[in-house]
């Protein structure tokens, strides 16, 4: 059976033919930029090459080189064809109509910056087109091709990028603005949207200023609380990393650096990666994301902020025992016992300890610096598929809100086998806050979801029914504000002994932040 060609769409940079899928438009390996390989290794994103024929759009492009195993061991699945061409988005619609004025969803992925691929099963756009939102998912670079930094390189350009997989974003949003139009989207109402590393994206886009000109909200779920590594510490970790493949450090230069095989990146120590984090010092993000909302000088347009009830499941791919984090806390004097009344069992506490000090509490320090200049909300997911809940205890599993945020939970594990009535009706639910806030900045009436304010602290508990809630996690939270460098000491500071700056990867298994 011959599947039915979506119409022809003629973009900036040539006519592109889709297919349709369940009713909508899909337009899958679209290139924004080219491919960035040979000298264009480690430099900002250039402009496509425009092409003469109609070029088809009916696959995904190539995922950035990573680990496979990695990738479907977090949850996300097999990313497919890899490479280091690899900077291609994918559009799903409704309607090609230049005149339907659409708001848009930008979807980045998460992964710790090291997997993901914008064409995972989670990223199903179908659902969100089907309700009159213009889907976009996006690969860019990832690991050492992605996130590096040099002196051969610093040599090239003083005080140049080194988030060169942010600039990928940034370009991915560009093509947006030229082209989502002829998609029937709305270049006026693009919402950057990610988890994990993807909600890190996020909120580094809010402080990138010349991405301010092309998107209008954000959504940032589960990012981690710990903060960019200083590019001084990059430019020595890459120098490891050259070391060793073989590059003496008095024999590195960019020529020599471009020529290394893209594919042995990944034999290398992960203490030669600056993941789960970005860089801060470089010409993308010249100062960490905290200190950028400190300093008000982020994007001044509306942003939700939410993580899980159980995200510190992800911790054990730190390599790190949250049983060291709290007795870290204790030695440094903090009354774990007052903030947590009732938690007797010490695994239990230093489960809620590490959840609340890496995931609940920077979306509730970053709101309070948010709402200084704009409009934000606030929310803790803690639906379970109804037949998961038995091997839930803990809640939702870091990753896990994804498929009902881009209702896709009957598209992909876990809950595809197994989804219920409830389940869909609840990802139905969910997934209408977000379109809701893609369409009119506001992810549900006041009177259902009040905004986080100065003196109005309110979260939207996503249970089943959803639930208001007023000073959620007070006390604790404010207490953990009051000792961020106790805090900061605790949770990062084993890590930074061995020179690692909390990005230690996993023994043998996968980086913190691989559901994506």
């Amino acid at each position: 059976m011959v599947k039915q060609s979506a119409p022809v769409v003629s973009t900036v940079e040539g006519q592109l033919r889709g297919i349709a899928e369940e009713g909508v438009f899909a337009f899958k390996g679209i290139p924004y930029a080219q491919p960035p390989v040979g000298d264009l290794r480690w430099r900002a994103p250039k402009a496509v090459t425009p092409w003469k024929h109609i070029r088809e759009a009916t696959v995904f492009g190539n995922a950035s080189l990573q680990s496979r195993e990695a990738c479907i061991a977090g949850g996300g699945g097999d990313p497919g064809p890899m490479g280091e061409d690899c900077l291609y988005l994918n559009v799903w619609t409704p309607r090609v109509d230049a005149q339907a004025k659409l708001p848009v969803i930008v979807w980045i992925h998460g992964g710790a910056f090291v997997i993901g691929a914008g064409g995972l099963p989670p990223y199903d756009g179908v659902p969100l087109a089907s309700r009159d939102a213009v889907f976009v998912t996006l690969n860019y670079r990832l690991g050492h091709l992605g996130f590096f930094a040099h002196p051969a390189l610093e040599q090239e350009r003083k005080e140049g990028p080194a988030n060169f997989g942010l600039l990928d974003q940034l370009a991915a949003l560009q093509w947006v603005n030229r082209n989502i139009a002829r998609f029937g989207g709305d270049p006026g109402r693009v919402t950057v949207v990610g988890q994990s590393a993807g909600g890190k994206s996020v909120l580094s886009l809010f402080c990138m200023e010349a991405a301010r000109p092309y998107f209008h909200r954000g959504v940032a779920l589960s990012v981690y609380g710990l903060d960019e590594i200083p590019v001084e510490q990059a430019l020595l970790r890459g120098e490891a990393l050259t070391r060793g493949m073989g590059v003496p450090d008095g024999e590195a230069t960019p020529e020599r650096l471009r020529k290394l095989p893209a594919e042995d990146f990944w034999k290398q120590p992960a203490t030669t990666s600056t993941a789960p984090v970005a860089i801060s010092g470089d010409s993308v993000l010249p100062q960490s994301i905290l200190a950028t909302f400190q300093a008000e000088q982020q994007a001044r347009v509306p942003l939700i902020l939410g993580s899980t009830n159980d995200d510190v499941s992800v911790l054990e791919a730190f390599g790190r025992d949250p049983m060291e984090i709290l007795q870290a806390l204790r030695d440094k004097g903090v009354p774990i016992k007052l903030l947590y009344p009732g938690v007797n069992d010490d695994v239990e506490l230093a489960r809620q300890v590490c959840r609340d000090i890496l995931f609940t509490l920077i979306p509730r320090q970053v709101a309070d610096l948010h709402a200084k200049v704009s409009h934000v909300w606030r929310c803790y997911f803690e639906y379970t598929a109804t037949r998961l809940r038995p091997e839930r205890p803990n809640g939702v599993g870091h990753g896990e809100e994804i498929p009902y945020f881009l209702d896709t939970a009957a598209r992909c594990p876990p809950t595809q086998a197994v989804i219920s009535d409830e389940d869909r009706s609840y990802a139905r639910q969910v997934s209408g806050w977000l379109v809701d806030f893609a369409r009119s900045a506001v992810p549900a009436p006041a009177s259902e979801w009040p905004r986080h304010e100065k003196g109005s602290d309110f979260l939207m508990r996503a249970q089943q029914p959803p639930k208001v809630e007023e000073n959620f996690m007070l006390l604790r939270l404010n207490a953990f504000l009051l000792a961020s460098a106790i805090i900061n000491g605790a949770d990062s500071a084993p890590a930074q002994r061995t020179g690692r700056s909390g990005t230690e990867q996993p023994r043998g298994s996968r980086p913190v932040g691989t559901r994506p």
